[in-house]
């Protein structure tokens, strides 16, 4: 079992990448984020391609902004479209979360909130959120939580840590509630993989930090002992952010059981040297 996870940062301005690249990695369940789409629009522009390309799809969505979704070719069951208990913001509940059974696993997409600034209401919000999905694991054994976690684990997943004085992704509150969803018994794949490599998942569009490979982790696969015990390769898939039009993400790929294309790794291709 192929699982991938992939912020595409509107699903609709990746459209000509995202149906070829399923066709090419071929994986069997997809988590994806940020498609800032209802779910009226995804499905009208995504159900018959996703369904001709043997997917199931369950989307949460509420139009501009956040929205999530699973794909699955290994079945699609016990869809649940919020994590149980989480906190709104503002009026709203957003659209972050979405889990199903997917091939015997509990998998769920997620789009954790970004906290802006650690003064910030949503900062807030973010620490709340985190502690609602860590409650939300009952079945440790199964679970992948995959997605953009708007959290850098460790100083080693930040190009420049002097970068992020006093900003998000990197502050004790926010990665001491990631290492609380962690405790529940979930492992972080691709790091237990490639415990010492340069590895990042997000590079932002401007000053051509992709090209300088000044980037970020904070795409992570978070996985039980289950699926975790079954990891035969676990990379990023740098070359969907290359070229035109691209997510300022890279898709984070596990192999489960076998690896189809071998121990590919930590990042394909390798990046480029760091300026």
């Amino acid at each position: 079992m192929r699982l991938a996870t992939w912020n595409v940062n509107s699903a609709l301005s990746r459209l000509p990448r995202l149906l070829p690249w399923l066709d090419e990695r071929a994986p069997d369940v997809v988590c994806l984020q940020e498609t800032k789409l209802s779910d009226e629009a995804f499905a009208e522009t995504f159900d018959e391609p996703l369904r001709e390309g043997g997917y199931e799809v369950a989307h949460v969505g509420e139009g501009r902004w956040n929205g999530v979704a699973l794909l699955s070719r290994v079945g699609l069951d016990d869809v649940v479209r919020a994590l149980p208990g989480v906190p709104s913001f503002g009026d709203a509940v957003e659209a972050r979360a979405v889990t199903a059974t997917c091939g015997g696993l509990r998998v769920t997409s997620v789009y954790v909130p970004n906290g802006r600034t650690p003064d910030d209401p949503h900062y807030a919000y973010k620490l709340e959120w985190l502690a609602a999905l860590a409650a939300s694991v009952t079945d440790p054994a199964t679970t992948v939580i995959a997605g953009d976690m708007n959290i850098a684990p460790a100083d080693a997943d930040v190009w420049d840590l002097t970068q992020f004085v006093d900003s998000t992704h990197v502050t004790p509150q926010e990665r001491k509630a990631l290492t609380a969803l962690q405790d529940t018994g979930l492992h972080d794949v691709v790091r237990d993989r490639w415990p010492s490599e340069r590895i990042y998942t997000y590079w932002d569009y401007r000053a051509g930090r992709f090209h300088q490979d000044k980037g970020m982790r904070i795409d992570l696969v978070l996985a039980g002992s289950d699926p975790a015990g079954r990891v035969r390769a676990a990379w990023i898939d740098r070359q969907a952010r290359k070229g035109k039009g691209p997510s300022d993400h890279a898709p984070v790929m596990v192999d489960l059981d076998t690896a189809p294309d071998g121990d590919l790794g930590p990042v394909v291709p390798p990046p480029s040297a760091r300026k």
